[in-house]
């Protein structure tokens, strides 16, 4: 169990036991003590000074208003045209605060998910060198899932398909790091009729009180084989459900239409 809670400013109070409670009440269990990201600076401090001993991170002191008119990448992030990457420039050295980037070099990283088949992305040219700590201090979240899925030795990564662009620069680092590589499996991600992925944000209902019809109707938006007879509690669905789980039967796409009822 994780708390990915590595951007401190963005967490809301109580917002962890809320969390916890929600998993619990929906029959989730996991093993050991939790991990909280906001406890990491340390392990990911540790992971950066390798970075940085190996030469493939740099300083950058480019501000967010100056990259505003980079070119976007195929995935409509902006890419980082690479103006600190041999140093940074006189006329920015006077600030401060300043990140800490990945050098990506010519380097295109290729994958197979176990749903959506083989990917290849081109970090430079649809990424370029990203950032893994903030200027503000904060690390990024690329680095830290990477150095937390190595300490909590993830084999199997199953994760909404909206983070598929995100796993090429999580290889390069666990690479870069002497990691292993877990294997990645992206579910479709739930959107709404405007083609929104469900989340506060877009105003998606939080989740009942009542978890059993939430869990039936998740199994089955997953297109997942049905029980011989309707499960009567939480227990019985997780009993079959742990028996029953089809990644072959998931739907290979990125995206699919929520039930209007769960929107």
């Amino acid at each position: 169990m994780r708390i990915e809670d590595v951007d401190v400013p963005r967490s809301r109070a109580g917002a962890e036991a809320d969390i916890v409670a929600t998993l619990r009440r929906y029959g989730f269990a996991w093993d050991g003590d939790i991990v909280r990201q906001s406890d990491g600076a340390e392990r990911y401090e540790a992971a950066l000074d390798t970075l940085r001993a190996s030469g493939s991170a740099y300083e950058c002191a480019c501000t967010r208003r100056e990259l505003a008119d980079a070119p976007l990448g195929a995935g409509g992030e902006r890419v980082y045209p690479g103006t600190c990457r041999a140093g940074v420039p006189i006329a920015y050295r006077g600030r401060r605060q300043r990140a800490w980037r990945v050098g990506v070099g010519a380097t295109s990283v290729a994958f197979v998910d176990r749903l959506q088949g083989r990917q290849e992305q081109d970090l430079a040219a649809d990424v370029g060198d990203f950032v893994v700590r903030r200027s503000d201090g904060l690390y990024a979240y690329q680095l830290a899932v990477v150095v937390d899925d190595a300490l909590q030795r993830v084999t199997d990564i199953v994760r909404g398909a909206d983070l598929l662009a995100s796993t090429p620069r999580q290889l390069l680092l666990q690479r870069l790091l002497g990691l292993p590589e877990p294997t990645y499996l992206h579910v479709p991600v739930a959107i709404n009729v405007a083609g929104e992925k469900l989340s506060k944000q877009t105003g998606a209902r939080p989740l009942p009180v009542e978890p059993l019809p939430s869990l039936v109707a998740a199994w089955r938006f997953l297109d997942q084989p049905e029980a011989t007879s309707a499960p009567r509690t939480v227990a019985e669905f997780w009993a079959h459900a742990l028996a029953a789980w089809s990644p072959r039967r998931l739907p290979p796409v990125a995206m699919l239409p929520a039930p209007a009822r769960v929107v």
